[in-house]
């Protein structure tokens, strides 16, 4: 079974304008809201995939009422601990005109301590051999860093294998116990190494120098370039696919999807990638935080240019 958490969920508005202008009254063309958060984006992705996972965290209030209830629309299992406060929620401005994508995120409520603990028992109640466990995104404000740290080193004691998709100090922290994959970015590995990388064979030689951690996968992602996945043995780089695109929002979660559910299938790194660059493209496609369809995910598969770098 694939378990995906969000610590910091939201419900996301996303707003879209012909213009948007500075300092003066702008009226929105249309206003969706969907749920969110990085954990729960994937649930969605792997939900169009055919695929089958529990998304698991916490939620609060009215918003996080919301958020459940959206799930069960989706037929997404579901189980999450209930804090108090209300659940965030994060807008998204879409500029038609100017082709812009603004995001104003709210930091979360912080979280009791004995609720962070229930969710932690929640987890480790559920995972066992052979699962994998999806760490993404934001934690709330109150909450240690170290935190994806330390689930990550109790999920290897029970040999599940884990994803983890988050920045800074979560990043950093997390490194340290070893999970399966991460999805840094170009800039946080550059941050994560100290070094301006100039070329894909300096991004695979700077993500193998931080295998030596028991990191097996390492997938940089580079915006409309596409990305670059490195093992230790092998090197890949894929082109970005030329999309229409109408929100970037989910499109990093939708690769972690696909690579996550492919990956839980045995399937090979080409394999995996081809799917998560083409579930990521058909994402920027959909207007929202609406994930990519699986008919569309399916064409986009056949246009996908895979190099072996080394």
């Amino acid at each position: 079974m694939i378990y995906t958490v969000t610590l910091n969920p939201a419900v996301d508005k996303t707003i879209l304008l012909s213009n948007l202008t500075v300092d003066h009254v702008n009226r929105a063309e249309t206003v969706r809201e969907d749920t969110g958060g990085k954990g729960i984006n994937v649930s969605k992705m792997i939900k169009n995939l055919k695929g089958e996972s529990m998304a698991l965290g916490l939620c609060a209030g009215k918003t996080g009422e919301f958020i459940e209830e959206q799930l069960d629309k989706m037929g997404i299992k579901h189980h999450f601990i209930k804090a108090e406060g209300q659940t965030r929620t994060n807008i998204k401005i879409v500029d038609k005109m100017q082709g812009t994508y603004t995001d104003i995120n709210e930091v979360g409520a912080g979280v009791k301590e004995e609720v962070l603990k229930e969710l932690e028992e929640l987890i480790f109640s559920y995972l066992s051999e052979g699962d994998f466990l999806v760490l993404a995104g934001s934690v709330p404000t109150n909450v240690s860093k170290a935190i994806y740290k330390k689930w990550i080193q109790r999920a290897k004691e029970v040999n599940a294998k884990v994803v983890l998709d988050a920045d800074r100090e979560l990043l950093k922290e997390g490194l340290e116990a070893g999970p399966y994959l991460i999805k840094p970015n170009i800039h946080e590995l550059e941050e994560l190494c100290g070094q301006k990388i100039d070329s894909p064979e300096m991004a695979v030689k700077l993500a193998r120098d931080l295998m030596k951690d028991n990191i097996e996968v390492i997938v940089i992602s580079r915006g409309d370039k596409g990305c670059i996945v490195v093992k230790k043995d092998e090197a890949l780089l894929i082109e970005g696919l030329k999309v229409s695109v109408k929100s970037t929002v989910g499109a990093g979660d939708s690769m972690v999807a696909a690579l996550t559910y492919a990956l839980h299938q045995k399937d090979s790194l080409k394999e995996a990638i081809t799917l998560g660059v083409a579930a990521s493209a058909a994402t920027v496609m959909q207007e929202g935080t609406i994930m990519g369809e699986w008919e569309t995910i399916k064409e986009l598969k056949q246009k996908i240019n895979i190099m072996v770098i080394e």
